[in-house]
């Protein structure tokens, strides 16, 4: 058995020989809602990679030996995703509720494609103007090199002591090359090669120029909320032996596999991780007392009493009413796992007990019975509503614990707020006022090139690197992602300043409260338990719960 083939089955994936095997195709299927895609618009952004601290100060940016290969924002990004999601090793991801990681890591792959053409392009070039004259080529990266020292990466000023150092020194080589005691070829040769690689700077900029505008077109698309998908024919082995394409195959596959896990995770005042923090929590908490003297209640399990409260949760989209209602909800059974608000990374299942990503029913039922007091995992059955268009997601979680003689039902409500206005940031080309001719007294705008001089010398510079990227990455610096990570929660805002997302988040409890305590209640009669007082304290639950304020539940004030 070969390594490819101890992946495949670590994966759970086999390779399918199949004719009209498709490239893989983010937007047709996957596409229903912008926000993976405004997501996904980073990977072909420009600009300063700590730009992405703006919508979470956790990334962190690792600056490398040289600004002049430091990377921009989408090709930082681009290559944080990759290594972040696809790479061997890699620690668990957090569910990304509302949307879908693999189309976000589809366009990154996408465009690393397009970049990986261009650098292709500027490495040929390198190679006729640069490698053939070395010297001059070294002389000019030396002085930008230098620019980027004094003014910084981001254009910069070199401020006037700079300026002038910079001159000195470019007409101080200028007159060497000119004074140098040659003669013949190599006269001709020293020449040449000051002029050399400034023609070789004309082509690599109309590369990439060509580029950039494609990089922008893509961003201006993604980040407006368009459905445009990304191919990733990298991604489809081209024979049985194609070691990197099903190495990539497969990691696509584990990222849909652990999306759809149903373990996660407790950050204390954060909340779950991926459903946002505790607003609000309902405990239903009465003694089990026969309902008839003279017998005992007949045995039963909190699963019984969970399986059978989830059962009625998939009837809320039905009414009584011909209204909007609910939307279709998803119900998941989960284990919830305790990580600490601090934590850095989470845990996977493992063990005889573990499914791939995701616990075995039987676990989670053994859990749900067994795990209600002391050190473990919890169960909680989870209702969760994913809202416009996956910018709000609302869970209600529910637990069913028995301590002693109290059976314990608790409702307890999440929120996750839209995704931050960073990312639906479109290009905004930079522009300047000429004068018309003849008619000088007026001025009109035109746009600048996509690309300006400086960058065409960085993305020349770091063309030849593009293919050892640990390389690149120890020398041009790298991006490092918020963790624990997850492409939905990292980037979340609060949804409190949005009236109408609020009503939404407070008129989905009553109902799920109310259809909860309904469920519970015809098992506890089925087994002949007396209801009265858990139905007394519903009706006072039912008015509590309608009290209009959010509350700060996991806040103890302690």
């Amino acid at each position: 058995m070969t390594a490819l083939d101890d992946l495949r089955n670590a994966a759970g994936v086999e390779f399918d020989f199949a004719p009209g095997a498709q490239v893989p195709l983010s937007g047709a299927n996957s596409g229903r809602t912008g926000l993976s895609q405004r997501i996904a618009s980073v990977a072909y952004r420009e600009g300063d990679p700590a730009d992405i601290k703006e919508p979470n100060d956790g990334a962190s940016v690792n600056k490398g030996k040289f600004s002049l290969l430091e990377p921009n924002l989408g090709e930082a990004f681009t290559r944080a995703i990759e290594t972040r999601m696809l790479s061997d090793g890699r620690k668990p991801l957090i569910q990304s509720f509302g949307a879908e990681p693999q189309v976000v890591v589809e366009h990154a792959l996408a465009a690393k494609r397009i970049r990986r053409q261009r650098d292709s392009r500027l490495t040929l070039i390198m190679v006729v103007f640069g490698l053939l004259f070395l010297p001059g080529v070294a002389l000019y990266l030396g002085l930008f090199q230098l620019r980027r020292t004094f003014a910084g990466s981001q254009d910069k000023r070199a401020g006037a002591l700079g300026t002038l150092l910079l001159f000195g020194i470019g007409g101080l080589a200028v007159l060497a090359v000119l004074r140098a005691p040659v003669d013949g070829v190599l006269q001709i040769y020293l020449w040449a090669m000051l002029p050399a690689p400034i023609l070789g700077w004309f082509l690599a900029r109309q590369v990439s120029e060509r580029t950039a505008q494609n990089l922008r077109a893509h961003w201006g698309d993604l980040a407006g909320g368009g459905k445009s998908g990304a191919a990733v024919p990298e991604a489809v082995p081209q024979n049985p032996n194609d070691a990197e394409a099903e190495r990539l195959r497969i990691g696509l596959a584990k990222l849909a596999a652990e999306q759809s896990s149903n373990l996660t995770y407790y950050a204390g005042t954060k909340g779950i991780l991926g459903m946002g923090v505790r607003w609000g929590s309902w405990q239903l908490a009465e003694d089990l007392h026969p309902r008839d003297p003279g017998r005992e209640i007949d045995p039963f399990r909190s699963w019984d009493v969970a399986r059978a409260i989830g059962d009625q949760l998939r009837m809320l989209e039905r009414g009584p009413l011909h209204t909007g209602g609910f939307t279709p909800p998803s119900i998941v059974h989960w284990v919830v796992r305790h990580v600490g608000e601090g934590a850095g990374e989470v845990s996977r299942p493992d063990g005889p007990t573990a499914d791939g990503y995701s616990f075995s029913n039987i676990e989670v039922q053994r859990i749900c019975n067994e795990s209600q007091f002391n050190a473990g995992d919890r169960h909680y059955l989870g209702v969760q509503f994913v809202l416009w268009d996956g910018e709000l997601i609302v869970t209600m979680m529910i637990s069913v614990t028995v301590l002693h003689h109290t059976l314990r039902i608790e409702v307890s409500g999440y929120a996750l707020g839209p995704l931050d206005g960073f990312f639906a940031k479109g290009p905004s080309p930079d522009k300047k006022k000429v004068r018309d001719f003849p008619k000088f007294w007026k001025t009109h705008e035109v746009e600048l090139p996509a690309v300006k001089p400086s960058e065409v010398v960085r993305l020349a510079a770091r063309a030849p690197l593009t293919w050892f990227p640990k390389t690149l990455d120890k020398y041009g610096g790298s991006l490092g992602l918020p963790e624990p990570f997850g492409l939905r929660h990292t980037w979340a805002t609060t949804p409190w300043k949005n009236r109408f997302m609020v009503d939404d988040v407070l008129r989905t409890a009553t109902p799920v409260l109310r259809v909860a305590h309904a469920a519970a209640f015809r098992v506890l009669r089925e087994n002949g338990v007396d209801i009265t007082p858990f139905d007394a304290r519903s009706q006072a639950l039912s008015g509590q719960i309608q009290d209009p304020g959010p509350k700060h539940a996991d806040d103890y004030n302690m």
